[in-house]
């Protein structure tokens, strides 16, 4: 049989979409708090414009070239784009439904509310009139379109208005105003303590002062609209003797990469068809929706509003016992590994560790990858005072992180100014291991400290994303670590590790061999299973494997937050395997791999999804969980995801999603290690009492 046949092999865009529909059922699901819901609303949104800027760009351009090639799944270019279209359409139709429906006026029944400008009280609309023209009218530019007058060069995702106009002797009747990025997108209500919970539009207000800006000129209609560009990188590294310098003026040019999208509001059809021209787009191209254009400028509203009634209960992370206190860390360390899970397990021991590392007068050299970072991350000041105490502090910063390449860029000359060694990683690879290294002299030599994570070193959102963190000072962990930096901060090839799966050297061959491994165990009738959570599966030759698996009786139980190209329960060729989907209150981000090992688990915790990029594009690590209390950890995790009967939704073979089956007890995985971590909490407050 062909493993490799198309049929078995679900579209990957197609895949990603059916993950943003999850991300919508958490805005649809009246159990989630009101604010919450709206958050998940804008999260769709938001993940939407990610998907056009990169992926649908990049298939236009396999288009545009007049490529007929296929992917695993079969489908030309042109085929999955059509596919895309037509599921983005009822996807955005749901959103707005949703929203229309469920969430604004459930929110008016809270006491939140948005209002279209023309219809609210004179005696606000007198307010904003004057905020209007002391605040807005000012900072406007209309631009005619017309042959003096070329069509501007309008920013990515920036709201417009498409005005159009009548009068004597026109030489256009076209002109657009750009909303100003610059002042806030939703203002509020006049009230004498400033909590207002009424709100209206920027956009809405100029829609209706427009004519402010055409004197002498009748204005017939406003509409809005907006623009996605293509926002693909494209950088030579061989090419470019300043990799930074090349990415930042890669930068300026994506706001003006080429049209992929044109949203619009209530545009009659002969202006979108005017504006598509314009454009270069297709009628496909274009999606209409409801008011408000673009939900993501709802986010501050589900994020700031001080509204504790209609979101989650705050909870606070546990610090493990002995960090984060008066305590040596190394200390802890030292006696042995430690796994942390967070959010549940509190952030702030990572930050100690290097905020020790820093202040420590024993400590020789720090060493660690930034692939993101916050915007106000306590890290750089940790390893800028480092630096200047005389420490060596070597970092690796991914450059290439996708959207997050000009703050990465802002970092690396922050730090290169403080004296860090700032590097760039390895040509040709994105470095997208988490890691850092701590090089301590203590009384019997020097001894090497490691931090391994399946995170972004990010403190905002190690609050909003599950992750593993682990520390060890083992030395045939420490060595491999040592090693890999050595390779990604100089030319050394890597040695064979102890230890660690590392990509792009070994991790993808050893997958396979521990795949292999099990459909020999499971041949032999020995125990055989394998588990893994990940972020995605895309992976041909492994999909491929744990085809195989199945097909030689080796239950496979796969949790894939996002997407997945596998197609499980296909008679004589996946039927053991399982794929389940978590989307919750946190994004689910941390991998762990299991193999049973005739009856010997092995696991693994990674930075790594199972894709090409991850196998081949990038520098990753994956390292092993080997005492028996850390497996035992593990193992709690997987089986705490296992029960899940809430959040939880198996993938079908056509590729669509169903809800787990209701069972006793109800069981959410996320709020269960929630409760789990209170219930730390509260022993150790005895325990020190």
């Amino acid at each position: 049989m062909d493993l490799g046949d198309p049929k078995f092999f679900i579209n990957r865009e197609l895949s990603w979409l059916e993950f943003n529909g999850r991300v919508l059922d958490q805005a649809k699901d009246p159990s989630v708090p009101l604010l919450e819901r709206l958050k998940f609303l804008c999260i769709v949104s938001s993940n939407l414009d990610e998907f056009f800027e990169v992926r649908v760009a990049g298939l236009k351009q396999v288009v545009q070239a007049g490529s007929q090639a296929t992917g695993p799944d079969g489908l030309t270019a042109s085929q999955q784009l059509a596919a895309i279209f037509h599921r983005v359409r009822k996807l955005v139709a749901a959103q707005y439904d949703c929203w229309r429906e469920e969430i604004k006026p459930q929110l008016a029944e809270k006491g939140v509310r948005f209002h279209h400008y023309p219809e609210v009280d004179p005696s606000v609309r007198a307010h904003f009139d004057d905020y209007f023209e002391r605040e807005v009218f000012p900072v406007l530019t209309p631009l005619a379109i017309d042959p003096a007058h070329p069509f501007p060069q309008l920013l990515n995702k920036s709201l417009n208005l498409i005005v159009e106009l009548e009068g004597e002797d026109l030489s256009t009747d076209l002109a657009v105003v750009q909303i100003p990025r610059i002042l806030p997108r939703l203002l509020p209500f006049p009230t004498a303590s400033g909590d207002s919970q009424d709100f209206i539009f920027l956009g809405n207000l100029i829609q209706a002062h427009v004519g402010r800006l055409f004197h002498g000129v009748k204005v017939r209609g406003a509409y809005m609209f907006r623009i996605t560009r293509n926002s693909n990188l494209y950088v030579d590294e061989e090419e470019a003797r300043n990799l930074l310098r090349a990415i930042e003026d890669e930068l300026r040019k994506l706001n003006r990469g080429n049209a992929v999208r044109l949203e619009v509001q209530d545009a009659p059809e002969e202006l979108t068809k005017r504006l598509c021209d314009i454009f270069s787009l297709d009628k496909e191209d274009v999606y209409r929706v409801d008011w408000p254009l673009n939900l993501v400028r709802l986010m501050p509203v589900a994020t700031e509003l001080d509204r504790p009634d209609l979101k989650y209960k705050r909870f606070t992370p546990v610090t493990v016992v002995g960090l984060g206190e008066e305590h040596d860390i190394f200390f802890h360390i030292r006696k042995g590994d430690i796994l942390l899970h967070h959010p549940y397990d509190s952030f702030q021991t990572v930050l100690d560790f290097i905020g020790q590392a820093a202040e420590d007068p024993q400590v020789l050299a720090i060493k660690q990858t930034l692939y993101r970072t916050s915007s106000d991350s306590p890290l750089i000041p940790l390893l800028v005072q480092a630096s200047r105490q005389g420490k060596q502090v070597v970092v690796a910063i991914e450059l290439k992180a996708r959207f997050d390449e000009a703050a990465n860029i802002k970092w690396a000359r922050q730090l290169r100014e403080a004296g860090v060694d700032v590097v760039y990683g390895v040509a040709g690879l994105k470095t997208h291991a988490k890691m850092a290294m701590v090089v301590r002299k203590e009384y019997d030599g020097i001894r090497r400290y490691v931090h391994l994570g399946t995170g972004n070193y990010h403190p905002s959102t190690a609050r909003l994303y599950t992750d593993l963190s682990f520390f060890t000072a083992r030395p045939e962990i420490t060595e491999d670590v040592a090693n890999l930096f050595n390779t990604v901060t100089g030319v050394s090839q890597l040695p064979p590790p102890n230890r660690l799966l590392v990509a792009p050297w070994h991790l993808h061959k050893e997958i396979l061999s521990l795949i292999d491994r099990e459909i020999e165990n499971a041949r032999a009738g020995k125990p055989a299973g394998i588990y893994a959570k990940l972020n995605a599966l895309v992976q041909e030759e492994i999909i491929e494997a744990l085809y195989r698996a199945s097909r030689a009786g080796v239950k496979v139980q796969l949790l894939v937050r996002g997407i997945c190209a596998l197609r499980p329960g296909l008679p004589g060729v996946s039927e053991n395997i399982e794929v389940r989907s978590i989307v919750g209150r946190f994004l689910e981000h941390s991998r762990i791999y299991r193999f049973e090992n005739a009856g010997d688990p092995r696991y693994f915790i990674a930075s790594a999804d199972w894709m090409e990029r991850n196998s081949f594009h990038r520098v990753e690590a994956v390292f092993p969980v080997e005492t028996k209390g850390m497996k035992e950890h593990v193992q709690d995790i997987i089986d705490t995801f296992a029960k899940d009967n809430v959040k939880a939704r198996i993938l079908q073979p056509d590729g669509s999603y169903i809800p787990v089956p209701a069972g006793e007890p109800v069981w959410d995985a996320q709020e269960e290690f929630l409760a789990e971590a209170a219930r730390r909490r509260k022993r150790r407050a005895a325990e020190q009492a």
